[in-house]
């Protein structure tokens, strides 16, 4: 394994209230993710209760930042009560961006109708406040490229493809938007080739690199929860994959999520 003593990672996407009984739990998981070389972490919000949890995390843990959201798999929550107080809670200065938020027609959990309503006014209200959108897409890469391509003509907007797992072809497309694509440990699989394929495609100042914890152990970690201090493997197999130095990757995708989420340098 490569040497991240001195590495500086971002976790662009984890559910830390997913990851621990009581807030007790957290400083142990923080100072693993530490010792890895993780500086920054973002807890990611996909309901209103996971939403505040995330903010309280941030005001209470150095490092820690929140985005707030509902995620497609919840839509049925989203009301117009429910968007104004995201819209409060986004207000929040440790809010680093609005997500996450999508479409997702794998689980199909909310009908298709109720979450493509659900996501276009998360667009509108994260355009309005001025933050990055953390999209969902699994099963419905292509809507939600269409969504945002259409929506960008009207609107500013910028985020991320979060846990991208699409083609090439579906990748040219989001650069094209002006999107950042951010990779799991699911790129460590022995059966991901072709999402290996497409992580060596992407040029590097446009990847984001995530655990989305509990979710997704890399390899050798696979099958068990887990965490944030994991990411250093998504970034050991991307450098393996662009023939770059760990450090070089390290340095690239943490300029790249300080960009888009407009973090603070530690």
């Amino acid at each position: 394994m490569e040497d991240s003593k001195v590495a500086n990672l971002v976790d662009t996407h984890a559910h830390l209230d997913m990851m621990v009984r009581n807030e007790r739990e957290l400083p142990r998981v923080l100072e693993g993710a530490k010792k890895e070389g993780v500086s920054e972490i973002i807890s990611v919000g996909i309901d209103l209760a996971s939403s505040r949890k995330a903010i309280h995390f941030a005001e209470n843990f150095d490092g820690v930042y929140a985005a707030v959201g509902i995620h497609p798999n919840d839509a049925n929550l989203f009301s117009g009560d429910a968007l104004k107080e995201l819209e409060g809670l986004s207000e929040n200065t440790k809010v680093k961006a609005w997500g996450e938020i999508g479409l997702d027609f794998y689980r199909d959990y909310t009908p298709r109708k109720v979450q493509y309503d659900a996501f276009e006014a998360q667009l509108q209200a994260a355009s309005k406040r001025g933050l990055p959108v953390i999209i969902h897409a699994r099963d419905a890469l292509s809507e939600c490229i269409e969504i945002i391509s259409e929506f960008s003509k009207r609107n500013g907007i910028q985020g991320v493809f979060h846990c991208f797992s699409g083609s090439t072809r579906e990748a040219t497309r989001v650069l094209d938007l002006g999107f950042y694509l951010s990779f799991t440990g699911v790129i460590t699989f022995p059966n991901a080739k072709g999402l290996r394929d497409v992580a060596a495609f992407v040029p590097i100042d446009r990847i984001l690199i995530e655990t989305d914890s509990p979710f997704l152990s890399p390899v050798p970690f696979r099958g068990k929860p887990n965490e944030p201090g994991r990411v250093r493997f998504v970034a050991e197999a991307i450098s393996r994959l662009k023939k770059m130095d760990f450090l070089e990757v390290a340095l690239c995708t943490t300029r790249n999520a300080r960009a888009l989420f407009g973090l603070s340098v530690q």
